[in-house]
């Protein structure tokens, strides 16, 4: 197989399995964990130097390609292995391509970090350890973004599309949906913004979403 994919379901390697699940792509998982010192050893530190899941090494004619970040290895496979005919998740013109990437970053930039404070403060962590005024401020600060998320669906909304770009579901949905199902822990907040509420639920609910997490 040309393409695999180094990473658990459980991790931020969920992107590209992700993706390449609703591809329907032939790869190959090579499943490390991010605990135990897989990530550290010498043969792993040669794909990413940073020691970190996911990488994608992509065998290809001109010779193989590597690609890790987890967005990054999202949209290359969207873009590289998808098809740009307006019915997979690949992006199919200029600005389905600009609405994954800004949607991408966007969430890296205003999101994630507080995202996963939530998420390890509400649930991850043991009950003993977790900090709730740090969940109760990361909570406040996510008011911001999930308004502005809220008001791009809802603009969606009014031209009948129920996705981020287009009028379907793309690797923008999966990049955003991928870091905002984190603050599902804060149902109290989410609440508060009923079309992101419904448009996350849509798409964790795909059976894509539930192949790549189920992978370890």
């Amino acid at each position: 197989m040309s393409l695999k994919i180094y990473g658990i379901g459980a991790s931020r390697a969920v992107r590209p399995l992700w993706v390449a699940a609703e591809l329907g792509l032939n790869f190959e998982h090579i499943p490390v964990p991010y605990q135990g010192g897989a990530t550290r050893t010498p043969e792993f530190l040669a794909l990413n130097p940073n020691g970190h899941i996911p990488v994608i090494e992509d065998h290809r004619p001109e010779g193989t390609v590597t690609v890790w970040e987890s967005m990054a290895c999202a949209l290359y496979v969207a873009k590289v292995h998808g098809l740009p005919d307006g019915k997979s998740i690949a992006p199919a013109n200029a600005q389905e391509e600009a609405d994954a990437l800004r949607w991408s970053f966007w969430t890296v930039t205003e999101v994630e970090k507080d995202a996963l404070t939530v998420l390890m403060h509400r649930m991850v962590m043991p009950a003993d350890q977790r900090k709730p005024e740090l969940a109760d401020a990361a909570e406040q600060r996510l008011r911001v973004p999930c308004r502005v998320l809220e008001m791009h669906l809802a603009a969606q909304s009014a031209k009948g599309a129920d996705y981020l770009a287009g009028q379907r579901f793309t690797v923008a949905d999966v990049c955003v949906a991928s870091v905002v199902g984190w603050v599902r822990p804060a149902p109290a907040l989410l609440a508060q913004y009923p079309a992101v509420s419904a448009w996350l639920d849509g798409c964790l609910s795909r059976p894509a979403q539930a192949q790549a997490r189920s992978l370890k």
